[in-house]
């Protein structure tokens, strides 16, 4: 401890109060008058280490007039319940290390600067509802046993509660973060509302216990979290990381304007994700949920390989990008060939060069190879709600198989009939084999009568010639 301890016990860690030696909850109460008449609001509060009973601490707000600079509550314990409702602090505080045995309420309370609970031990409810800090809150490494209040608060430089354990109710409704909030490593024993939330807010390798509710604008990150519950996510305007997540309960992910990442995620139960205006994905690689639905998402730039159960995937008015129409040159066989336009997965764009992007680790016999873009259309050709959608893919699992085997049949099958699947091209070779028959007919008729009006008659003898 950097500071002079109470000289009362040996036990004691409160702070010195000079000339007496001892910390405010061990002074005479003549002394403790005279102590607390020394403070001033707007003036250094300095409880460190000290023990405060609910009426000491009031006592204490009362002498600051409601109004104290900074404070300096490393380590106090407060024994009683400690209310510090509507309290304005004109400085930075910090109560690293502070128990609080009963209620801590911090409810309307302002704090001109930065907040720090880093290591706080809260056995009951704490409140921080509609609370104002203009700087950074800490709250690192708290627990909290009981429900953790935060609904309307107001964080102007973010919040910062990595390896937080929550062992209650959390809620969050409402709250404003002007900067990040991160709960990197922390744990949620019961439901979490964060909803209605706005700022940036981060929940890397949060375990969540029970079910969570999260929504963020710009941006929300739940990378790596467990959620042994239910999962219920709503964003506006904001880009969502959901890579590695593991959700054992349902999973409802609601997009409005948003971009969402769903690598190498697990989804036990059943799953959806929805979107409201330009929503995208831009990955389910890796994924495990074998009972996905999608609704109305952009899947243009979307890779699909290694996803674990693509049959058990539903896409509902979901869009797709499409190939390139027109004929190419190409240094590899066949040198000439055309591409009629069919919606296509990001995957066969990435493999045939279409699409700009990261280098594919999956190798020639990895889940981005021909065979294995052409076992994905096929696990998802019925996925699709409507039939266009499911004959591109159907034809795209064709193709894939074709550039995979360079079987001759095959380009053949692509070039008589698109493979069953482009009627018109057959019709197509139909009329010009037709029209090819009819004037070679035609051409045949026309030479025959040529010959026949060119070959010069026999001469037929006259009489004179019998006489």
């Amino acid at each position: 401890m950097d500071w002079v301890t109470c000289s009362h016990s040996p036990s004691c860690t409160g702070v010195a109060r000079q000339p007496y030696g001892s910390c405010l909850s061990h002074l005479s109460p003549e002394q403790l008058t005279d102590a607390l008449a020394a403070i001033r609001p707007g003036r250094l509060l300095d409880l460190r280490g000290t023990t405060i009973d609910s009426d000491l601490l009031a006592r204490v707000l009362a002498a600051a007039e409601g109004r104290p600079g900074r404070a300096r509550m490393d380590l106090a314990r407060f024994t009683g319940e400690a209310r510090f409702t509507e309290v304005s602090f004109q400085g930075d505080v910090s109560l690293d290390g502070a128990r609080f045995d009963r209620l801590a309420s911090f409810f309307g309370a302002a704090f001109a600067g930065n907040v720090s609970f880093n290591g706080a031990r809260f056995a009951r409810q704490l409140s921080f509802h509609g609370a104002r800090v203009r700087g950074h809150a800490g709250f690192d490494k708290a627990v909290v046993a009981g429900d953790a209040l935060f609904g309307q608060a107001a964080f102007a430089r973010g919040l910062s509660a990595e390896r937080a354990r929550f062992d209650g109710f959390a809620a969050f409704d409402g709250a404003q973060f002007g900067e990040l909030a991160t709960f990197r490593g922390a744990r949620f024993g019961r439901t979490l509302s964060f909803r209605k939330v706005r700022g940036r807010a981060g929940f890397e390798s949060v375990h969540f216990a029970s079910g969570a509710y999260l929504s963020a604008t710009e941006r929300l990150a739940v990378t790596g979290a467990r959620v042994d519950g239910a999962l219920d996510l709503a964003v506006e305007d904001c880009s969502v990381d959901l890579r590695r997540i593991e959700v054992r309960g349902t999973t409802a992910v609601r997009l409005s304007r948003a971009h969402a990442d769903l690598e190498s995620a697990v989804l036990r139960g059943r799953a959806t994700v929805s979107g409201r205006g330009f929503c995208t994905i831009s990955s389910l690689r890796g994924a495990d949920a074998p009972d996905l639905s999608l609704f109305k998402l952009d899947l243009s730039s979307c890779r699909f390989a290694g996803l674990a159960h693509p049959s058990g995937l539903r896409l509902t008015g979901c869009t797709f990008a499409f190939t390139p129409r027109g004929v190419r040159f190409s240094l590899r066989w066949p040198p000439l060939r055309w591409f009629s336009r069919r919606r296509a997965l990001a995957d066969e764009h990435g493999w045939r060069g279409w699409t700009r992007g990261p280098d594919d680790p999956d190798g020639p016999d990895g889940p981005s190879s021909p065979d294995g873009i052409a076992a994905l259309y096929d696990a998802l050709r019925h996925a699709p709600d409507d039939d266009g959608t499911a004959a591109d893919f159907a034809f795209g699992a064709m193709e894939m198989r074709r550039a995979a085997t360079r079987r001759w049949w095959l380009s053949l099958y692509w070039l008589l009939c698109g493979y069953g699947l482009r009627t018109g091209r057959a019709v197509a070779w139909g009329v010009l084999l037709v029209a090819l028959t009819a004037g070679a007919v035609l051409w045949a008729g026309a030479s025959h009568a040529g010959r026949r009006a060119t070959t010069p008659r026999p001469a037929v003898p006259g009489p004179a010639a019998h006489r």
